[in-house]
């Protein structure tokens, strides 16, 4: 059994933004030669998720305004969590919803999905550095 580690860093501009991480991942596996096995992927980031969906613009957007609706970002005063210091409660919340990780089959040395499956990073508090946990375990 073989096991690899590598780390993917982000810094968003904005306050929230989705990434597709799909071909940085099948990257890290290329690079370690596992060709069986499992990868995990993990937002290492309170405020931020790692999740399996579609690329598609229109569901991206879905996401945003759904997920604004369950957990607001304004006004800031709604959250015991939220201080002179920190605004990111609704940052919390978002990321309880999405999910911390995804765990994906390697097959043949492939990310092995299911139609339209990519893997996205989606970040709730951005404008500071964040990062993603590739772990891969196989032969």
């Amino acid at each position: 059994m073989m096991t690899y580690r590598k780390e993917l860093w982000f810094h968003l501009n904005k306050r929230r933004g989705l990434i597709n991480i799909t071909d940085a991942v099948q990257e890290a596996i290329n690079e370690c030669g596992i060709k069986e096995g499992l990868v995990l992927v993990n937002a290492m980031n309170i405020t931020s998720s790692v999740f399996i969906n579609a690329v598609e613009k229109g569901l991206h957007e879905d996401f945003e305004i759904w997920l604004e609706k369950l957990a607001p970002e304004l006004p800031y005063e709604q959250y015991k969590h939220n201080t002179d210091k920190e605004r990111n409660a609704d940052g919390h919340l978002k990321r309880s919803i999405m999910g911390r990780e995804a765990v994906i089959a390697i097959t043949g040395g492939r990310l092995d999905f299911g139609s339209w499956e990519q893997l996205f990073f989606y970040d709730f508090d951005g404008m500071r550095d964040k990062h993603v946990l590739i772990k891969i375990i196989g032969e």
